[in-house]
């Protein structure tokens, strides 16, 4: 008798991964949901003796559907596949009732390890085919991100002792007219402050740009421990070390899981109480069509919110394409 296995992801890319990434002598019957509230109703109609299970979803994310499936006395063994490695993290879902927690990109050996201690694990003839999932380019890009963004959110939370909130990331081909259009969080009205870096490698190449409201400094001043008077030279201290962190950790995750080494330009301030179309303007010109990918980082309880923006030019479409590709082999 296969064991019904739940797969919860809003990434078709990621469901092909976690799919692949199960024992071949495992007797299994997979689904597939989308988001919290397919998984919900998967649980309900016993699709999902154990559920491997995302964070970052829409309509409802993991910690939702964990605290659902606790107060809806739902039965299943969950375990956690995240690209969202902060310790508070891990703790908040173990607290939720999760079996276990494993970071994407997934290891087959760490998955393999998890099953075996907890005995899910019983070796049979495959009982179910293993779906194959159409690879989408775009789909794939937004997983690696994620997985890259948890990396820096990481570093993040560690130095300042704080708990990153990581959206999904927003990823669209679009032409530089339309960019203006690609920043969700941003009003019109706000003033903001902006670093750029220029980053290439393997045929990719692009610029990253960290975009900050300007009602952050006060709080990020007092999570780096910043003494003396916040003039605008010390928001420009305080805004290289954050981008620092941010923008490098980013760019090494995805650099890490594509296999490439970006050089990376030192980065350079770009505007300072300036209107973001101002900065999009300026930074764009002599671009066409790109690839744009949005991550907004807020912080839990304080008043810092900024917009990471990946920007990768029309000729290294193709050569991200083909990166891509290979993790899908």
């Amino acid at each position: 008798m296969p064991v019904p296995l739940l797969i919860c992801d809003d990434s078709t890319f990621a469901q092909k991964q976690m799919s692949r990434s199960l024992p071949v002598d495992w007797g299994v019957e997979i689904t597939f949901a989308s988001n919290g509230l397919e998984a919900i109703e998967a649980l309900k109609q016993g699709k999902g003796e154990i559920m491997f299970l995302d964070l970052n979803m829409p309509e409802m994310d993991g910690y939702q559907v964990l605290q659902a499936i606790r107060e809806q006395d739902i039965s299943t063994m969950v375990i956690v596949v995240s690209g969202d490695i902060q310790p508070e993290a891990r703790k908040r879902v173990m607290q939720l009732g999760a079996l276990d927690f494993i970071k994407k990109p997934i290891d087959q050996d760490a998955l393999i390890s998890i099953l075996d201690n907890y005995g899910i694990r019983r070796e049979s003839s495959p009982s179910s085919k293993r779906e194959e999932l159409k690879l989408d380019y775009l789909d794939a890009c937004k997983e690696v991100v994620n997985v890259a963004m948890g990396r820096a959110a990481d570093l993040l939370a560690r130095l300042l002792n704080v708990f990153v909130i990581l959206p999904i990331p927003v990823v669209n081909r679009i032409e530089v007219s339309e960019l203006r259009m690609a920043l969700h969080e941003v009003q019109d009205k706000e003033t903001v402050s902006a670093v750029c870096q220029a980053f290439i490698g393997s045929g990719i190449a692009g610029e990253a740009l960290l975009i900050f409201d300007e009602s952050s400094f006060v709080d990020i001043a007092e999570l780096m421990s910043f003494k003396g008077e916040l003039n605008d030279s010390a928001q420009m201290e305080l805004l290289m070390d954050i981008s620092s962190i941010l923008i490098g950790a980013c760019l090494k995750g995805i650099a890490n899981q594509l296999d490439i080494t970006f050089s990376q330009r030192n980065p350079a301030i770009l505007g300072r109480h300036v209107m973001i179309n101002d900065i999009l303007k300026k930074n764009a010109s002599g671009w066409n069509e790109i690839l744009a990918i949005e991550v907004p980082y807020r912080i839990e309880n304080k008043q810092i919110a900024c917009d990471l923006l990946l920007l990768f030019t029309e000729d290294s479409i193709d050569a991200l394409k083909k990166r891509i590709s290979y993790l899908s082999e």
